[in-house]
């Protein structure tokens, strides 16, 4: 089977040096990618911008229109993390709508991956934690407001809490949100998920694999969902500069295919999306992010 992949080339954004966000994650990871036995097995499909009345399900148009406009005051431009340019804003529709087309795509597949996503920390008014629309949200807000699902289960295993979320969908009874954090990382106030699981520091490989599997049956039997949506954030990792955690890539793997597995099992079709990951080796990172699109196709085809 070809597993879809949603990548644009106009994901990766320009940030001043030694940023804390790794600029051309992306890009890397789709060269990395693309050179690798995957991509036999992959079909890649490019997303079109967000249309605002899409993205009026999730946002505000105040903020939608400061982000079009560049008219983020100095303050919010610090909360959201990021300086605004016409490439951000570009990018932030485009890749918005990547998870949407990630999710359509897995109702007809399967499984769909995307190259990008897991935008967790934005709310309806603001952008923050390098996260300027919430692709999460929006996703599944669009996806049922259209009739393409009734039911979403979205599974956030990135290390920080998927606060943004959690608010916008807070009053949404078709929507699950499970978020399986770091409990002494951002955001230093937490937001109230569906279903929260916030880890301690220490956590040992085996443990965090527990709580996963705990999680997903506890969430799978809250909610009949037709579509979830997983964010395989890798900033748990024990390398990660902004992470805390202290997994390691053969626990993230194994917790990418205890999740795939589940639901294929199932027959629920999952979206994913790549979260968080934060390093100063650009290669290394880009590995990181791509065990989830190896667990797919292990899953999936059985292969690799």
């Amino acid at each position: 089977m070809k597993i879809p992949w949603i990548f644009h080339q106009d994901y990766d954004i320009p940030l001043p040096k030694n940023h804390r966000f790794s600029s051309s994650k992306f890009g890397d990871l789709y060269t990395l990618l693309i050179d690798t036995e995957l991509s036999k097995n992959a079909e890649v499909f490019i997303p079109a911008p967000a249309k605002e009345i899409q993205l009026m399900k999730v946002h505000t148009q105040e903020y939608i229109n400061k982000i079009k406009d560049g008219n983020l005051s100095m303050k919010e431009e610090k909360v959201l993390g990021l300086p605004w340019s016409e490439t951000l804003s570009k990018r932030s529709y485009l890749a918005v709508n990547g998870t949407y087309l990630t999710s359509d795509l897995a109702l007809s597949h399967g499984i769909a991956c995307h190259l990008a996503g897991g935008t967790h920390h934005a709310y309806s008014n603001y952008g923050s934690g390098f996260c300027v629309f919430n692709d999460l949200a929006y996703a599944a807000k669009n996806m049922i407001s259209e009739g393409k699902c009734k039911k979403v289960l979205i599974i956030d295993c990135d290390v920080h809490q998927g606060d943004g979320t959690a608010d916008i969908c807070k009053d949404d009874k078709n929507i699950f949100t499970c978020s399986i954090h770091a409990s002494n990382n951002f955001p230093t106030i937490k937001a109230k998920s569906d279903f929260d699981i916030a880890l301690d520091d220490t956590i040992s490989d085996e443990d965090y694999l527990k709580k996963i599997q705990s999680a997903i049956n506890i969430c799978s039997k809250e909610i009949k969902p037709d579509l979830v949506l997983y964010d395989a954030g890798v900033d748990v990792h024990k390398n990660d500069k902004l992470g805390r955690l202290d997994i390691s890539s053969e626990y993230m793997f194994k917790r990418d295919l205890e999740v795939l597995n589940f639901f294929k099992k199932k027959n629920i079709p999952i979206a994913t999306v790549i979260g968080g990951g934060y390093s100063n080796d650009n290669f290394e990172l880009a590995e990181r992010h791509s065990l989830i699109f190896y667990a797919a196709n292990q899953v999936f085809n059985q292969k690799i």
